[in-house]
């Protein structure tokens, strides 16, 4: 019996140095190289202009000249609202500076004649006045007449809606018949110009940080920032690219976020005023160094990776780049090419752990 004991403790003596020998650690040695990633953000799509277009003056609708969706230019005929009444208020207007015309030549002369016969002493200074008032109160009727005609071409001209620029007519809820005025709640259309789309989406304080760190400043950043793709709703590539061309100063206090700008060019006339899809905008890092995100461990706000050194984990403290692709992180600093880490499993590692 005792030789038996003796026989198994002798047995797990030497077995027991082989299991601790046995642990590998996968380990990879640090290189630099090139790395893109993407980013991207839930944005909305609105056509370089969203004009909404209202009457100017009062009266039914008497003519449609455009559908929904049709592509119009700058002065095209929209609408024509009835003209009649504001014809008649323009004949009358015209009439009245007729008049006005007339009555001003009668006073002129009254004025002349009263001037000469003042100067002859056979009238008063007070007729001369008189003459004189005369006069100027005609002039300004005739100017008030003018005013008057102005305004009723302008009415007349404002019952023909034009499309104030280039682009796509929307919906079109009034239709012939409808009594329309200035001051109705909705839009008699929407003319949107979509030649080029602006793509608007929100980036929070810590990218801006991120971006602006990476290229040094805003501006640059908005120089040299690679051109943008946009996912449609249908997770579809838009075969055009895009690029950044604002991206606000001020930080929302509310939602902590700022408001950047995309442009994306819109021949083929797939983008609507209105959809939603997503920016996603490239980050090229040249000459860095990229690791799998296995070999780091997160501690708070902190980044740690392990260094071999003399055979044994060496915790490494680093700094990692603000994104990332899910699987590897790009660091910026805290380690250099050459250097051996522990690429997997670095959170069971623990401080001079033997590494073999």
């Amino acid at each position: 019996m005792g030789v038996i004991g003796c026989t198994l403790w002798m047995s797990s003596c030497k077995q027991a140095p082989e299991a601790q020998t046995s642990a590998n650690y996968a380990i990879m040695k640090v290189t630099t190289a090139d790395k893109e990633l993407s980013t991207s953000y839930s944005a909305t799509i609105r056509g370089r202009q969203d004009i909404d277009i209202y009457p100017q003056v009062s009266g039914t609708i008497e003519r449609l000249c455009v559908s929904e969706g049709e592509k119009v230019r700058k002065g095209q005929l929209l609408f024509i609202i009835d003209q009649v009444p504001y014809k008649a208020a323009l004949t009358t207007a015209l009439a009245n500076v007729e008049a006005a015309k007339a009555g001003l030549a009668t006073a002129e002369l009254a004025y002349t004649s009263t001037k000469e016969l003042y100067v002859q002493k056979v009238v008063s200074q007070y007729n001369l006045k008189t003459a004189e008032n005369n006069y100027l109160t005609a002039k300004a009727q005739l100017s008030q007449a003018q005013a008057q005609e102005v305004s009723a071409r302008n009415n007349l001209s404002y019952t023909e809606v034009k499309s104030p620029s280039d682009g796509v007519v929307g919906a079109l809820p009034f239709r012939v018949g409808a009594l329309v005025s200035p001051g109705i709640q909705q839009p008699l259309t929407t003319v949107s110009d979509n030649s080029d789309m602006y793509v608007y989406f929100s980036m929070t304080e810590n990218q801006l940080l991120s971006l602006t760190r990476q290229y040094g400043s805003m501006d640059e950043a908005l120089k040299n920032m690679p051109e943008v793709e946009l996912r449609l709703n249908d997770n579809s590539i838009y075969d055009e690219h895009g690029i950044i061309e604002s991206i606000s100063g001020v930080i929302d206090r509310q939602t902590g976020t700022v408001v950047a700008r995309a442009v994306f060019p819109n021949e083929s006339r797939l983008l609507h005023s209105g959809a939603s899809g997503n920016v996603v905008i490239p980050s090229v890092y040249k000459d860095c160094i990229v690791i799998p995100q296995g070999a780091t461990v997160q501690m708070q706000d902190k980044t740690i990776a392990y260094k071999v050194v003399d055979g044994k984990a060496v915790s490494t403290l680093i700094s990692v780049a603000g994104i990332n692709d899910g699987r590897e992180y790009v660091v910026l600093d805290g380690l250099k090419a050459g250097d051996e880490i522990i690429s997997e499993g670095a959170g069971l590692i623990r401080e001079g752990t033997v590494v073999k």
